[in-house]
């Protein structure tokens, strides 16, 4: 698969093991040089690569190399670097540049990278771009205030319950506006420990505090005439909040343990579920930072609320787990009514990944009431055949087939109570583990193995 392929260029001898290690670990296929022009790079088609890394500091005669032959072979490429690029025109639009730092972190190294895949599969013919999906009233006036407000500077705060896409239409704002090509990076500022977020956001000195044994860069030196995503805004620490709003009046920062500012050209789109309103009530948020954000507000709709979106939901996230795994999820008619049917408490971000469950469990098939978790059937029949429905046909039938295709309808339903756990899956049917592995295999059914 080409857009597993990774292209490394490390002239450091000693750091190829820990490259080699790093992206077999996260099931990548490695392909590293020395330079440039060590790499096997395609004469008349952009190269496949996920991403390429760049694997030591100054990359830039580098990337001016790579932004060179990509205005002959075409692009964008993700490219993987150590060093803040700053904001560049000569390097075009050509490259996406995303930011990484050594020591290789196995964390930070796959977020980068899923981030590059995820890219690189926009670029696909007829992909679609980070437009949330659907065309309903509620979401249409999403698009519409995403895309009135991409061109400007303005800050943005997204507002809406957790799982519905705030992050989507953050990257919607900026793939419309004039900073497309440079980084959108992300912070998702509840899951990191506030004694570290100073030092993530704006970087530190080597010896600024006991462990800083080397200068860090920060999250607004790397959205460095992008914008920066700011996640959870709301569980931002107090403290924090005050330096957060200087920099945004200021367009200045210090690293931790320097009295050196530096300047920033960064848009700021923060996103929240909580109400901000009531915490400035009780004194967790500052009025004056809340009113400095809160220049455009989107308010994103519940799921609930937009349920005539899900066919479109269904394709547009459908298609993203075909690119990734090659198998796509189809549903009939009676499940899609049944997922209509459905609360939705974890929104979009619930969808996806019970969509991923599905394409695992039942690849190919087209997913009906019956296939669908407990959770999702509330108000489907699912009780005993009807008598009339045993009745022998006139023409007769062959027993043997219908038994067989009953025996899979009930293991099927099993399953999916079960989540697709092989053993509880046999308790519900009163069977042995090992008679369902059989049968599993017989009829080529797919489960896991637990």
């Amino acid at each position: 698969m080409t857009d597993t392929k990774v292209a490394v260029i490390e002239p450091d001898a000693s750091r190829i093991p820990a490259w080699h290690s790093a992206l077999h670990f996260l099931d990548y296929q490695p392909v590293i040089a020395p330079t440039l022009e060590a790499l096997d790079w395609p004469r008349r088609a952009a190269p496949d690569w996920a991403a390429l890394v760049i694997g030591h500091a100054r990359p830039r005669r580098i990337l001016e190399e790579v932004a060179a032959r990509l205005g002959v072979a075409g692009g964008p490429l993700p490219v993987v670097c150590t060093e803040p690029l700053g904001h560049d025109p000569a390097l075009g639009s050509m490259l996406v540049p995303l930011p990484l730092e050594l020591p290789l972190r196995y964390p930070q190294l796959s977020a980068v990278l899923h981030e590059a895949r995820r890219l690189r599969a926009a670029q696909a013919p007829g992909a679609s771009a980070w437009r949330p999906g659907g065309s309903s009233p509620a979401i249409g006036a999403v698009h519409r205030l995403s895309e009135q407000v991409a061109a400007f500077d303005t800050s943005v705060l997204i507002l809406g319950e957790s799982g519905t896409g705030k992050e989507m239409v953050a990257r919607y704002i900026h793939e419309l506006s004039p900073r497309a090509h440079r980084p959108f990076v992300p912070v998702n500022c509840g899951a990191i420990p506030p004694d570290l977020l100073e030092s993530e956001l704006f970087g530190h000195e080597k010896g600024a505090f006991t462990g800083a044994l080397t200068t860090r860069v920060g999250r607004f030196e790397f959205a460095e005439g992008g914008t920066l995503f700011l996640d959870e805004i709301g569980d931002m620490p107090h403290a924090m909040q005050v330096k957060l709003l200087r920099v945004l009046q200021e367009r200045s920062f210090e690293r931790v343990g320097s009295n050196r500012s530096q300047r920033c050209d960064v848009r700021v789109i923060a996103a929240t579920h909580r109400d901000l309103e009531a915490a400035i009530a009780d004194g967790r948020f500052r009025e004056d930072l809340y009113y400095r954000l809160n220049v455009f507000p989107i308010q994103m709709p519940p799921l609930r609320d937009r349920i005539a979106d899900l066919p479109a939901l269904i394709d547009q996230l459908g298609a993203r787990l075909e690119a990734s795994t090659g198998r796509r999820v189809s549903l009939t008619a009676a499940g899609l009514a049944a997922l209509g049917r459905y609360g939705w408490p974890g929104n979009v971000r619930e969808l996806a990944n019970l969509l991923e469950r599905l394409v695992i469990l039942y690849p190919g098939e087209r997913i009906g009431p019956e296939l669908l978790p407990e959770r999702y059937r509330a108000g489907v029949a699912t009780g005993p055949v009807p008598e009339a429905g045993l009745a022998l046909p006139g023409e007769g039938v062959s027993l043997k087939d219908h038994l067989a295709q009953l025996e899979v309808t009930m293991i099927r339903e099993a399953l999916a109570r079960a989540d697709g756990t092989v053993s509880e899956a046999a308790r519900l049917l009163g069977l042995q583990r090992t008679t369902l592995v059989e049968k599993l295999r017989k009829y080529r059914l797919e489960a896991r193995a637990a």
